[in-house]
């Protein structure tokens, strides 16, 4: 029911009914002002809340942007990079959120509070004081009638008319006043319905801009969501397959730790006690010690693990001799000492059990240094890259891409091993294995099938990829940006031995094919770079550093999926590069500039001719069939006479190549790797593959002279590589 109306006719009549309609309504203001009254207090502590939460989604916002990722290792993947700037793009979206709440909490005084205490104030309060007017004119009116009514009939007739007169006017007073507060109730009552609820409504609509700004917010932050999501949900893929790989490594390090040691440039290293003499007496301190057998090199570092830090300065010092100490000289165990040339006095140090001392002795008296050679993971079967491999390959390949190319998982899902190795024992046998029309029977297993395909590349005496190249393809893989990626794989593809680049030719056609059917067998090219990256470019050097550059390996086996057509059916571009080609002309102020500029000089690391790398060459010319078939690092350890170990900037570009044949070198044939054209009549030219004759060096540096169908001129060095 609502509210009855107050005629204006009934002000004068003043009934009971009247007075009952009027302090209905006269309830219905106060529990209008009372709401309206608790309404603010609370629009207050709203916009307080409001404030109190955007200053806290703010510092939530500023911390996003504060944190920066660092990932392990020196460079970062796109999905690493993606997933890196995502904190700041949280930071960023939360901020301009945040922006557009402090607006709506700014207007919320100007539209809701101030209205609404106007309305009160101005209103309301108008028809209180109404009614305070209209009470005290009622009480006046009630006071003076009864007085008026009270007169007794005996007075004299103009006094009787005077007060006749004097009521009617305050009964006149009344009547104007009841009618002025009847119309301002009525008024009030009726204004609520707008001046009371449009704030509220203005008010809402700023409410509704801010969701509708959160909303444009999250549709433009969409794509990168999209993004993100797929770069999380790589980078978790590759950190399983990374952390299997690390737990493994961990396992074997636990198992026999001294096999799994790093190819350091150190002939020996790790901690020491030294005895040193106090004023108080002597003292065992501390210190991890390296040693350099070319140098005879003794470094120093005071060092313990349980305070954090450093506990002095460095001392370096060149041994002079090294002799053991007997158990009955001194009441320490493990201890020897070491004589120096450039400091008087014995110096005693206590290695930490009698093998780390025998390992310390051996490498200060001149013997050969303890080297812990690259040892496979795989088996050392009889895979080769000849026909029997190329055979089994294709078999697989064949058997995988007629009858099983959508199966779920493909390639990830590995099959029993028992089966696996008795598939590969038919595949391998020599009676049946260059049999090219056989086909694997349909009772093997798909899964079988495929980690046969698997075991057989790991089986090979290296990667497919080979060890040499394998750093050049992680650099490669973390260029800047795609195009740069896929020039310099390329270019490294088409350097690697014709028969492994034909095998990887022949995998990668596959593997696309496998990708193309991603929908099917869920199998991306990404699942596949996950699968396949430590499988064509496993590492030389077990380690924890090696092992996070998996991502990396991946990144290369998605791009030679992605762009195998490319990389295999085209002839790679060779940029030009001037910078290299002055530093190589600068080596003789009579050298003569190699005819075909265009072409890059680093395509072998010449390093300066010092007597380190002059060893190191006559050694790797000495046997270079050996070094090409990655097994560089066996020959160089089998050597009686150390070698120094070999750096990163050695393997700038992972090639381990002799630069040029030296003096006493016989003559020998080389293959062009770039076209080139002479231009004078002292050059020879020629096309990419050309086959030389009689190659060896020159007089010009830089160049080397060889025959071609009877003619021998000059060759630039850089564009051929021996056979």
């Amino acid at each position: 029911m609502g509210l009855p109306a107050l005629e204006f006719s009934e002000c004068c009549l003043d009934s009971p009914q009247f007075r009952e309609r009027l302090r209905s309504h006269e309830a219905e203001l106060d529990k209008t002002n009372k709401f309206i009254k608790e309404l603010i207090k609370d629009g207050k502590s709203l916009v307080a809340a409001l404030k109190n939460l955007s200053a806290a989604k703010r510092k939530f916002a500023d911390s996003l942007n504060e944190f920066k990722f660092r990932c392990i290792g020196d460079a970062e993947t796109d999905d690493e990079i993606c997933i890196a700037k995502s904190l700041q793009e949280f930071a960023t979206v939360l901020r301009n959120l945040e922006d557009e709440r402090m607006r709506m909490i700014e207007n919320a005084s100007e539209v809701l509070i101030t209205p609404l205490e106007k309305f009160r104030k101005e209103q309301i309060g108008a028809a209180k004081d109404a009614k305070k007017k209209y009470d005290k004119e009622t009480e006046k009116y009630c006071g003076v009638l009864e007085k008026h009514l009270n007169l007794s009939s005996k007075k004299k007739e103009s006094q009787l008319q005077e007060a006749d007169s004097q009521v009617d006017l305050v009964r006149q007073h009344f009547y104007e006043v009841s009618l002025e507060y009847v119309f301002k109730v009525q008024e009030v009552q009726e204004r609520k319905m707008f001046e009371f609820v449009e704030p509220l409504l203005a008010f809402l609509q700023g409410l509704f801009t801010f969701y509708h700004h959160g909303y444009e917010l999250a549709k433009d932050f969409s794509d990168f969501k999209t993004e993100l999501t797929i770069s999380i949900q790589n980078t978790r893929n590759r950190f399983e397959g990374t952390r299997s790989e690390v737990e493994a490594l961990m396992k074997k390090m636990k198992e026999n730790p001294h096999e799994h040691k790093n190819i350091s440039p150190y002939t020996m290293e790790g901690y020491l006690y030294v005895q040193e003499k106090r004023h108080f007496g002597t003292s065992w301190v501390k210190h991890y010690c390296t040693y350099q057998r070319e140098s005879k090199r003794i470094t120093m570092v005071p060092f313990d693990q349980k305070s954090g830090g450093k506990g002095g300065e460095d001392e370096a010092v060149t041994l002079k001799s090294c002799t053991r100490r007997k158990t009955d000289s001194i009441e320490k165990r493990f201890c020897f000492d070491v004589e120096a040339v450039d400091r008087p006095g014995v110096i005693t140090m206590q290695a930490l059990s009698e093998e780390d001392r025998r390992l310390w002795m051996e490498a200060m008296d001149g013997r050969e240094p303890v080297y812990n050679s690259n040892k496979d993971n795989q088996s050392e079967g009889t895979a080769q890259l000849d026909s029997i491999g190329f055979s089994i390959i294709k078999k697989c390949i064949h058997a995988v891409e007629t009858r099983g190319i959508n199966e779920q998982g493909l390639y990830r899902i590995v099959g029993v091993n028992s089966r696996v190795q008795k598939l590969l024992s038919i595949l391998m046998d020599p009676k049946t294995a260059t049999e090219t029309d056989t086909e694997i029977c349909a009772e093997w297993e798909i899964k079988t099938i495929t980690s046969a395909l698997k075991t057989y590349l790991r089986m090979l005496p290296g990667p497919l990829m080979m060890y040499q190249f394998q750093r050049s393809f992680i650099k490669a893989a973390k260029q800047e940006n795609q195009e740069s990626r896929v020039s310099e794989i390329h270019s490294l593809v088409h350097r690697l031995p014709e028969k492994n680049r034909q095998m990887l030719h022949l995998l990668m056609n596959h593997l696309a094919k496998v990708a193309d059917n991603h929908k099917q067998n869920l199998m991306t090219v990404a699942n596949l770079g996950v699968v396949f990256g430590p499988t064509l470019l496993r590492p030389q050097e077990e380690t924890v550093a090696a092992i996070m550059d998996i991502k990396f390996q991946n990144i290369v086996i998605e791009i030679l999926i992605e762009n195998h057509e490319k990389i295999f059916n085209t002839v790679p571009e060779a940029p030009a590069s001037n910078s290299q080609l002055l530093l190589s002309r600068k080596k003789s102020t009579e050298s003569k500039p190699p005819s075909c500029s265009e072409r890059p000089l680093t395509l072998f690391h010449t390093p300066q001719p010092n007597e380190k790398q002059e060893n190191r060459n006559s050694i790797i010319n000495s046997s270079l069939e050996s070094v090409i078939s990655s097994n560089a690092n066996s020959f160089l350890n089998s050597n009686s006479a150390p070698q120094p170990s070999l750096n990163s900037s050695d393997l700038e570009l992972e090639v381990i190549k002799p630069n040029r044949p030296n003096s006493l070198s016989p003559l020998r044939k080389a293959r062009a790797l770039y076209a080139c054209k002479a231009e004078h009549d002292s050059e020879l030219s020629f096309t990419a593959g050309t086959v030389f004759d009689n190659v060896h060096p020159s007089q010009e540096p830089g160049w080397l002279e060889g025959t071609l169908n009877g003619k021998t001129g000059l060759i630039p060095e850089n564009y051929v590589e021996f056979l």
